[in-house]
């Protein structure tokens, strides 16, 4: 692995936080701030809605598709390129999609939009690879980077509306492209190159990665995690306004708890990590999982839904987010230095792909009306983690031995 330390990369943490978190941020927002004028965009384009949802789920498939290009990408021409490249290019079609009036153009400038937002997001995860991927910042980065992410779900639908009230729907990618651009403008002088000199490789990298037990571990660890976050925002509303009896603002405020219980557990979660490791971090956060899933479980059999059965236990299972996550990019792209770009879109598509499948699976097959769905994710994905890192432990420990044997202070 390649030994790179970019001299030109010192931003202290908040000020690396502060410059690569609007890219993390606003692929997500993108999807999340427009979809209060999803209802109101068939009758605005003079289109159907069926073309309405292409703008929702083709954005999805290209901002995880688009990362295989551009980690490739970002291996041969740098980071900085490709994250500019895609910073500009979402802040132009953002800006594009305000003036829009046909369908076909809106659904066409999504697209490019959806590019734009995968490589910004590539490229940035490839560079907290390049800089961090041996310093314990690392799992401060990540960990609020998924604390910070929390909130969009909860905010990017009530900022949506909220736009769109006062100033109507075009205000929404008016704001899309000023936050675009003052992110891009913040980068150009201080995004410097951090791709190893290395990373012009020849080995066939997605083969050599797609092989690993190591990173197929730690991405399961990582679809745990994540798409566990998924099927908890995608039944809360249903289980919390529909059985539990919330108003909008009361769910709005118990569903950030969720979130805040993620930034709490941040603030200590370097500490833990440090003395834990990455298996054990690991193991620690599925370990949440399964724990919060039990009490969600007790909760669905012995009462009523609630505050307390349902999202007290999600409080947990945020705790074990944090925890695992902290560790699961580390641990799975660790071996891949000087093809960082190409293993983190790997991480990011793999993890993708379980989370939409199984986790919209588990809504639709379980009941969204209740706790099943987050039981069943939380409890499947922890299980299939820990015993793939036990594999991994135990396969770990046979190589050693040999390696152990050999050495001249052996007994």
């Amino acid at each position: 692995m390649p030994d790179f330390k970019s001299p030109s990369w010192n931003h202290a943490v908040p000020a690396a936080l502060l410059l690569m978190a609007p890219f993390d941020l606003l692929a997500s927002l993108a999807m999340d701030i427009y979809l209060p004028v999803v209802p109101a965009m068939p009758g605005i384009l003079n289109t159907s809605p069926a073309i309405v949802q292409l703008t929702l789920s083709l954005y999805m498939a290209v901002l995880g598709l688009g990362q295989m290009v551009f980690g490739p990408v970002s291996d041969r021409i740098g980071r900085r390129r490709v994250l500019l490249t895609g910073a500009l290019l979402f802040a132009v079609t953002s800006f594009l999609l305000a003036g829009a009036s046909d369908a076909a153009m809106f659904v066409g400038l999504r697209l490019v939009q959806a590019m734009g937002a995968s490589a910004a997001l590539v490229a940035t995860f490839a560079t907290v690879r390049d800089v961090y991927a041996e310093r314990p910042e690392s799992a401060t980065l990540y960990s609020l980077f998924s604390a910070m992410l929390a909130f969009v779900p909860a905010l990017g639908p009530i900022a949506g509306a909220l736009l769109m009230q006062r100033w109507g729907w075009r205000a929404i990618f008016i704001t899309l492209g000023v936050l675009a651009t003052a992110a891009l403008l913040q980068a150009l002088p201080r995004w410097h190159e951090t791709r190893p000199a290395q990373g012009l490789q020849s080995r066939p990298a997605f083969r050599h990665i797609l092989r690993s037990a190591t990173f197929w571990t730690y991405t399961l660890g990582f679809s745990a995690a994540m798409g566990s976050f998924f099927v908890f925002f995608s039944t809360a509303p249903r289980v919390l306004i529909g059985q539990a009896g919330f108003s909008e603002l009361g769910f709005s405020l118990a569903f950030a708890t969720a979130a805040l219980a993620m930034i709490l557990t941040t603030r200590f979660a370097k500490r833990f990590v440090g003395s834990w490791g990455l298996a054990g971090s690991l193991t620690r956060g599925m370990g949440m999982l399964l724990l919060g899933a039990g009490l969600l479980t007790a909760g669905q059999l012995l009462a009523t839904p609630s505050f307390w059965t349902f999202v007290a236990p999600m409080w947990l299972i945020a705790a074990g987010i944090v925890f695992s996550v902290s560790v699961t990019a580390n641990g799975a792209l660790q071996a891949f230095g000087d093809v960082a770009g190409t293993a983190v879109a790997l991480y990011f598509c793999i993890q993708s792909l379980i989370v939409g499948v199984l986790g919209t699976l588990m809504v639709v097959l379980l009941d969204g009306d209740t706790a099943w769905p987050l039981v069943g994710y939380a409890s499947l994905m922890a299980g299939v983690t820990l015993t793939a890192l036990q594999r991994l432990q135990r396969r770990q420990r046979v190589l050693t031995k040999p390696a152990m044997a050999e050495s001249p202070d052996a007994p």
